[in-house]
């Protein structure tokens, strides 16, 4: 008989720099089965259509506003802040920042027990994050100044 342990309770925080450039993905509290992340994007986005074959994950705005390509170049929702977007596994989707501002967005994942975290093509090709494909570009951030802080 297999004992499972007990995972701790995590407190944290969305507090995250805002940037010059480039684009942030952090973990802010991870279990077995699931992760919150905070992501700032300066510009652009997720530049390439990939789907998650293991994951459901929502998007949340909390500032600025984007645009889902869900499945198809065509099929655009635009999710403002404080309005989301759940994709269930499987589902191709990328996204661009469509305001002139900062896109700070939280996302909440769920891994299917048992199965490789991962991004995949359409056409069935593995895609990281932070690969070229995918458009990465490197963080920087603006000196000072901070989502989730009061303003001075």
């Amino acid at each position: 008989m297999a004992v499972e342990t007990k995972q701790a309770a995590q407190v944290f925080d969305l507090r995250t720099p805002y940037l010059d450039g480039g684009r942030t993905t952090d973990l802010r509290a991870k279990t077995d089965l699931m992760n919150i992340i905070a992501k700032v994007y300066a510009e652009g986005g997720e530049n390439a259509m990939h789907n998650h074959p293991h994951e459901d994950h929502a998007f949340i705005v909390l500032e600025g506003e984007a645009t889902f390509h869900i499945e198809t170049d065509d099929d655009n929702r635009v999710v403002k802040q404080y309005e989301g977007v759940m994709l269930p596994k499987g589902v191709n989707y990328y996204f661009q920042s469509s305001s002139d501002r900062n896109l700070v967005m939280v996302r909440v994942a769920a891994q299917y027990p048992g199965e490789k975290s991962g991004r995949l093509t359409p056409d069935g090709r593995d895609i990281p994050g932070g690969s070229d494909e995918n458009k990465s570009s490197p963080r920087i951030e603006r000196p000072g100044r901070w989502f989730g802080e009061p303003s001075r």
